[in-house]
């Protein structure tokens, strides 16, 4: 019975250092990747803003539906396996530059995620620059130390490389 309770109180005491870490680090943070495609920026716009089509070539995407525009721009929720999350289009300059922003903010994170396209020789390359924020300490610790902040941006981009068949080519 003593190891028991050991146990209980090391998982306890463990849970208190990993969320007193937390509440020391910094609740914003700033992120970037970046793909390359043999793809016309038109192209990859055109697939970064059909929102309907996403589940289609989006890893990890269940389904989208469409909500009323916001400010004359235009508005959707995503379903996930990590859950359904609301986000509306701040700033929309085809086929240059997309910014959308999570719309609820009663997560315990957030943020915008914007979309840079810049056309190159052989194609474009897409930059997705994430300004984001983790308000719950535990979850911060775990986003800096054990998950990627980067891993979702991966995702995206790779998947879009699929969308094209093509092969990911993904850096900073």
């Amino acid at each position: 019975m003593k190891i028991v309770v050991w146990v209980f109180l090391g998982i306890v005491g463990l849970l208190i250092l990993v969320t007193g870490i937390g509440w020391l680090l910094p609740k914003d943070h700033v992120a970037t990747r970046m793909g390359r495609y043999r793809q016309r920026p038109e192209a990859i716009w055109n697939a970064i803003t059909d929102v309907d089509a996403m589940p289609s070539w989006r890893e990890g995407l269940k389904s989208v539906k469409h909500l009323p525009d916001r400010n004359g721009l235009p508005a959707h929720v995503e379903v996930a396996a990590s859950g359904t999350i609301p986000y509306e289009t701040v700033e929309m300059t085809p086929p240059q530059k997309l910014v959308t922003r999570i719309a609820d903010p009663k997560l315990p994170f957030g943020g915008t995620w914007t979309f840079e396209l810049v056309p190159v020789p052989d194609g474009a390359t897409l930059r997705i620059t994430e300004r984001g924020y983790v308000t719950n300490p535990f979850f911060r610790f775990m986003s800096r130390t054990i998950f990627s902040q980067t891993a979702t941006m991966e995702s995206y981009l790779k998947s879009l490389a699929r969308k094209f068949g093509e092969e990911p080519r993904i850096g900073e």
